[in-house]
């Protein structure tokens, strides 16, 4: 921002041990698909001399290469660290997918950084900042999280640097748009005859200077007197918008009474309000041209993000609490302090089994330690989905990622990132500490996945491995989820969108080698009893030897929902022993979870036994067991069954200019509304109770209604009567015929 030297080529650049959490910067890249953020981390890394003039490192490979990010259209859909260094400073950038349905990995970069870059793309128009990124925003103002925006693609831009500032202050500046100013104007060469206008450099408002990357490398010398009013009037309302967060409120009183302000108090009062996360910087970069060391912004980009940037040391850290939930004093980001690391990323590697990504709070950690891995609290609500487990393991050796590289690190201090090798049993979002003081790191938040994919083997040799590798996939992956669903006996893997899927199913082929089918999704219904009906169990044989008989006769009627099976006893003078009416009841309820039309659960009806016969030789428990479970079915064929379809309570939170269209929505899947309530300026959230059938794909239909910006939850509510005509088109199918068969 000011005028500084830099010597990043050579070893030192790539040096990546910090030995001091003051010499680290966390930063996380945050962006739209084709919004520019691994082009922009390759730049970086070139200028930084991390990688030669052709962005390649040793190996041939680029930074972003690496074993575990998978592409889809050539976009990651991975968590990948890059860590290089600037004026002595460590920064560990963060580059998160743009994809929406990998918003986890998004997630885990968050937790791993101390501030964000939002990449925006100039030639996106009106798709550069979706609706996740600006939640992302809204999230990271919530924890005060430093953020700084960049401007990509300007040399190929449908929408000039002036309009995307603009653009930026609207979506990101809230209800004080002057917190968000570009720091440095773009200046274009001459126009050529196709009416493109190259980007040649930057014009520094602070310093009043041209930073002329026309050469190949960056050069500095006065604007042209043409551009000084240009210059001057943006130059005024920076200073006024650095000033408005300063500290000193005398400063802004002697602004206005023409007193100057030194450059260099500038400077520190930006670098200041930006580590507050008060202020957000506008900037703009560009990958370097063919033979240059330095792209256009980088160096810049990089002055900020080491001396605007807080250092881990000003970020709070995470809550932790003891093994079974008590709350523990606040950790410090100290290298002698308690170990306390977490597992942010785990990906296999062909060489070492597990990798894990980990970002160290408290603490150092060094290979060969041994520590205390922990997952998921004894009382956290989630342990169901993801069983809690904890292990003493040893430590494997520590590494710095560089594209397909792992360099050797000697330990990784408070605030930094580091691969460990062999920590087999860790997942995404595991706790590290000392055996001697073990603690659990209160876990970031995660979507819900609320897609859902039923899967089966592909073949016997599929089947064997399939338990393993989904186990391996979701300790891998903290938003999908595993459910083993007892009504359907399906195996379901809950996703976040079609892509996760598509990935999810992917992974499970080429890591695991475990081919699946992808099957429909069943929805859990259930059978009961729409008027009171009378059955006779007649279970008599005689073949030969002891003989089978048993004969009850029973009563069914319905009751209100939610009453289960109740089974009643009307038995007198002993036409049915009593050592065979506990017989009937295993008979009828076993009969009932079978069902007895559709092949769906029977459930809320009251079974009266009322009469019976038995045989003083032949009557046995199973012969009344099967009896009773005749007696049902009989029972079933006089009288109207009604299917129960599951009812879900949904909670949709939407921008307000989308409440109609999802109100609408929702109607016309069977859904009542049962309220709208305001949860923020600008934010509805609609309540609503829809059948399950109807919104098996909402995750992904609501996404595309609001553009990105909606978002919901469901929770069971109840089963209630399914329509004559759905009934009948579902028992009808081909589908429902080889279910039940």
């Amino acid at each position: 921002m000011g005028d500084r030297t830099h010597t990043p080529t050579g070893a030192a650049a790539r040096a990546l041990t910090a030995d001091r959490p003051a010499a680290i910067r966390n930063v996380v890249l945050v962006g739209h698909s084709g919004s520019g953020k691994t082009t922009l981390v390759e730049a970086l890394a070139q200028t930084t001399g991390a990688v030669n003039r052709a962005g390649r490192v040793e190996d041939g490979t680029t930074v972003s290469d690496h074993d575990d990010v998978e592409q889809r259209g050539h976009r990651s859909v991975s968590l990948t660290l890059v860590p290089v260094t600037w004026g002595g400073i460590k920064i560990n950038l963060l580059d998160t997918p743009g994809y929406a349905d990998f918003v986890g990995e998004l997630r885990a970069g968050l937790r791993a950084a101390d501030a964000a870059l939002f990449v925006v793309s100039a030639a996106q128009e009106a798709e550069a900042v979706d609706g996740t990124t600006r939640a992302v925003w809204e999230e990271c103002a919530a924890v005060g999280m430093p953020r700084a925006i960049v401007v990509t693609h300007l040399d190929t831009a449908r929408t000039p640097f002036d309009a995307m500032t603009r653009v930026c202050a609207e979506l990101f500046g809230g209800d004080d748009p002057d917190a968000v100013l570009p720091l440095y104007l773009p200046v274009h060469g001459p126009r050529s005859a196709d009416g493109h206008a190259p980007l040649t450099g930057l014009t520094g408002l602070l310093t009043q200077r041209i930073l002329d990357y026309s050469g190949g490398e960056r050069r500095e010398h006065p604007p042209a007197a043409s551009e000084q009013d240009r210059l001057t009037e943006a130059r005024d309302r920076l200073i006024e918008g650095i000033i408005a967060e300063c500290e000193d409120e005398t400063l802004m009183d002697r602004y206005l009474a023409g007193e100057p302000v030194d450059v260099k108090t500038l400077v520190d009062d930006l670098e200041r309000a930006l580590a507050r996360g008060t202020f957000h910087p506008v900037l703009t970069a560009a990958p370097a041209a063919e033979g240059a060391r330095q792209g256009l912004g980088t160096v810049e980009l990089l002055d900020l993000i080491t001396g605007g940037f807080p250092t881990p040391l000003e970020r709070p850290l995470p809550a932790v609490s003891t093994l079974h939930g008590a709350t523990l004093p606040a950790l410090e980001c100290d290298p002698d302090g308690p170990l306390a690391a977490e597992v942010v990323k785990t990906s296999p590697d062909p060489y070492v089994g597990r990798l894990s990504l980990v970002r160290v709070f408290s603490g150092t950690l060094r290979p060969d330690d041994t520590v205390h891995l922990f997952g998921h609290g004894l009382d956290d609500p989630a342990r169901e989905a993801r069983p809690f487990h904890e292990a003493e393991i040893r430590v494997g050796a520590l590494s710095s990622p560089f594209g397909k590289q792992q360099r050797p690190l000697t330990a990784c201090v408070a605030g930094d990132l580091a691969c460990v090798a062999r920590l087999d049993t860790a997942e995404t979002g595991d706790t590290l500490s000392d055996p001697a003081h073990p603690l659990l790191l209160r876990p970031w938040a995660t979507p819900d996945p609320l897609l859902p994919l039923a899967i089966e083997a592909h073949g016997k040799a599929d089947e064997d491995k399939l338990s393993h590798a989904l186990a391996r996939l979701v300790a891998e992956d903290p938003t999908l989820r595993l459910e083993q669903n007892p009504d359907t006996r399906q195996v379901v893997l809950w996703c976040i969108g079609e892509a996760h899927r598509d990935v999810a199913l992917d992974r499970l082929r080429t890591r695991h080698g475990v081919q699946v089918d992808a099957v429909p999704h069943r929805v859990a219904l259930r059978e009961t009893f729409a008027a009171p009906a009378g059955g006779l169990g007649r279970h008599v044989k005689q073949s030969g030897g002891h003989g089978q008989y048993a004969v009850c006769a029973i009563d069914v009627e319905p009751l209100p929902a939610g009453s289960g099976i109740e089974f009643v006893d009307r038995i007198v003078g002993g036409s049915v022993p009593r050592q065979y009416i506990s017989s009937v009841e295993k008979g009828v309820r076993a009969q009932a979870a079978r069902g007895v039309a559709t092949g769906h659960p029977l459930v809320d009806v009251r079974v009266t036994l009322r009469d019976g016969k038995a045989h003083s030789v032949d009557s046995s428990d199973a012969a009344f067991q099967t009896a009773g479970a005749l007696a049902l079915r009989e029972a079933a064929h006089a009288a109207r069954i009604q299917l129960l379809e599951p009812v879900a309570e949904i909670g949709v939170l939407v921008p307000d200019d989308y409440v109609g269209p999802v109100m609408s929505d929702l109607s016309g899947r069977r859904g009542r509304v049962t309220g709208t309530e305001q949860t923020a300026p600008g934010r509805t959230l609609v309540r609503a109770e829809v059948p399950e059938l109807e919104i098996g794909r909402y995750a992904v239909d609501l996404r595309s209604l609001t553009h990105g910006t909606g978002r919901f939850d469901r929770a069971y509510a109840r089963h209630a009567p399914l329509p004559p005509h759905l009934a009948d088109r579902l028992t009808s199918s081909p589908e429902a015929d080889a279910k039940h068969a």
